[in-house]
């Protein structure tokens, strides 16, 4: 699901304006789907998604790489480590469309109801949605699963749901969310991305802890069997509530799905190749360009396909902790940015495959472009509303992440940086920079969770050892990282923020105050100010896509230019390898097929066929 968080109240001109601005849709009436901009693609009566194959044969087994270790199969509390493909056994109210920048189609719900103003939602549920022992699904369920989130789940359900006034039950099969006063146009979306838990079942049990013991759910696959720590199989559900579903025809085609944990994405890698696991998302480009050079490449029986897509790319980049005094001052932050070398990395180490990142919202017409000058009326407007209050950069320059390429490039950066330290008063002393007040070195560490990292890190570590700064690289496992980040114990990080095609109040988590020192937030870098969290209202408050568009790029570039990450990069494909035993459907959604594995299934006659190979190979 999204991390869309609930709301925070603002004050002054800008939320009378905001207010003013906005006109939403309602649903006219119940409805079989709900868009936060214009009208759902599909109609009422459509029989399935684009992006399926509603013929497509069950059963087979599908085994998935699971990373790192796993001691919990409750997903939705901040204690333990969760296990991977948990959320295949829970349904939810409603269903992304991953064809649409946000769109929602009934799935429990028979019909979702939203007033113009999107003051409440109304959902009336299918009589024939079960759980797994055969019992109903009611309003009462959906009520407890939204208060267990709130009061015991994982601390941003508080944020995610806090603009909730009341959830009752309004008839039979119908429970209804009113809304408090904040304006806030996505709430309706928001719950129905809500999964739906089983009151009956968790009467007896600590909502609150951690578990191994299988939960009741209702989806499409169900718990078979689990190795704590080491592998989880699930096995899809036969008689299936809402397998005739238009929401559900054409996926969860595998019969047994297992996830086989392994601590090291190198080994985990050999084991794909070797026919351990049957399909491999590849997140290094170098491994892509020289890992799967391979008998079973070369023959066909693996198959390498770079998918295209056109999701939003995110930002992911070397993150810094703003708690940390030393990173405090913009210009340090500047400084430090331009020691990475990414022109020689990709080059090198990434086999030129990757875009620089200039933009939290790259890939897509969210992103802000050009000088402010050139911008649209409504970002021109937006901004100089707080000139004074953000870099003049925002308004003189346009943001390109620092490049090293050309003659010199490196050492022509790291004079910029040292002349930014010593602006923002740090000098090197024997050595070593230092702060000129109290005498204090500037160093941290970068701490990472996996080791393929430190080839990006370390040549970073070396620009700047050459400015007089410590820089430590330390590895851990991923319970001591997780636990590191969300006690916020770190220096810098490398972090990731992915983006929808429509943006909302998952931005308040990413970069809002309040989430700052919220456990479990994802503002990672600790930003606290006071325009952002009213660039992100904006957003939120948008009144259709072309504002939206506008009000984003607005966000996005004072985000950029408060350097609160060192950006990476970002490729416009999924790098699948896969054994050859899988149809896939023709058709590639906007959001890609990294996203839809879930609609591939077993080919008898490939499956067969591979079988054959791989016994005449041995």
């Amino acid at each position: 699901m999204r991390r869309l968080y609930a709301s925070m109240l603002l004050t002054g001109a800008l939320v009378l304006t905001a207010s003013a601005a906005f006109a939403a849709e309602g649903s006219d009436g119940p409805a079989h789907a709900f868009a936060m901009h214009g009208k759902p693609k599909l109609p009422a009566g459509f029989t399935h998604f684009p992006y399926v194959n509603p013929g497509a044969p069950k059963g087979g087994t599908r085994v998935s790489e699971g990373s790192g270790t796993f001691d919990s199969l409750h997903p939705y509390i901040i204690a333990g480590t969760s296990v991977a493909g948990i959320g295949q056994i829970y349904d939810t109210l409603m269903e992304h469309s991953l064809d649409e920048p946000f769109t929602l189609y009934c799935h429990v719900c028979e019909t979702i109801e939203v007033p113009k103003d999107r003051a409440w939602v109304e959902f009336s549920l299918r009589p024939q949605a079960r759980w797994h022992d055969g019992k109903p699904i009611t309003p009462e369920d959906v009520i407890f699963t939204f208060n267990a989130l709130r009061e015991k789940g994982a601390p941003f359900y508080r944020f995610y749901y806090g603009s909730v006034d009341r959830v009752e039950k309004t008839g039979d099969r119908k429970v209804k969310f009113t809304f408090g006063k904040d304006l806030n146009p996505e709430l309706p979306l928001i719950i129905g991305e809500l999964p739906v838990l089983p009151a009956h079942y968790w009467a007896t049990r600590d909502f609150a802890k951690t578990t191994l013991e299988p939960p009741l759910g209702s989806g499409p696959y169900r718990i078979d069997t689990v190795e704590p720590g080491r592998a989880i199989t699930y096995v899809r559900v036969a008689d299936y509530w809402a397998k005739d579903l238009p929401t559900q025809a054409g996926r969860n085609n595998v019969d047994t799905l297992r996830f086989d944990y392994y601590r090291d994405r190198t080994i985990a890698r050999e084991s794909f190749k070797g026919g351990n696991i049957d399909i491999w998302l590849e997140n290094s480009a170098k491994e892509w360009a020289t890992a799967f050079d391979v008998p079973a490449v070369q023959s066909g029986e693996i198959k390498k396909v770079d998918f295209p897509h056109h999701r939003t790319a995110g930002m992911q980049g070397f993150v810094f902790n703003l708690r940390k005094p030393i990173f405090a001052d913009r210009r340090v932050r500047h400084a430090l940015s331009l020691a990475f070398d990414f022109e020689t990395y990709n080059a090198t180490l990434a086999y030129g495959a990757y875009t620089r990142t200039n933009s939290y919202f790259d890939n897509s017409d969210l992103g802000s472009r050009g000088m402010l000058a050139d911008a649209g009326a409504e970002e021109r407007s937006i901004l100089e509303r707080f000139r004074g209050k953000l870099p003049e950069e925002v308004y003189t320059e346009v943001f390109v992440a620092p490049a090293t390429d050309g003659p010199r490039g490196l050492r022509n950066n790291l004079r910029k940086a040292q002349a930014l330290l010593k602006e923002a008063g740090w000098d090197v002393v024997d050595g070593a920079l230092r702060q000129g007040k109290t005498g204090a070195p500037l160093e941290f560490e970068v701490l990472l969770l996996q080791p393929t990292f430190e080839k990006m890190v370390l040549p970073m570590a070396r620009n700047l050892e050459r400015l007089g700064i410590k820089v430590t690289v330390r590895t851990v496992d991923t319970s001591q990282y997780i636990r590191r980040v969300d006690d916020r114990d770190f220096d810098v990080i490398i972090g990731s923020w992915g983006q929808s095609q429509s943006p909302g109040n998952e931005q308040r988590d990413y970069w809002s105050s309040a989430a700052a020192d919220a456990p479990g937030s994802r503002n990672l870098a600790g930003i606290k100010d006071p325009v952002i969290d009213e660039l992100i209202e904006l957003v939120i408050t948008a009144p259709d896509r072309e504002s939206l568009v506008q009000r984003t790029r607005a966000l996005d570039r004072t985000l950029l230019w408060g350097y609160y990450v060192i950006p990476h990069f970002h490729i416009s494909v999924d790098r699948i390898a896969y054994w050859d035993k899988f149809g896939i459907p023709d058709y590639v959604p906007l959001n890609g097929e990294a996203a839809n594995i879930d609609a591939w299934w077993i080919d008898p006659a490939k499956e067969a066929a591979l079988t054959r190979r791989r016994a005449a190979g041995n």
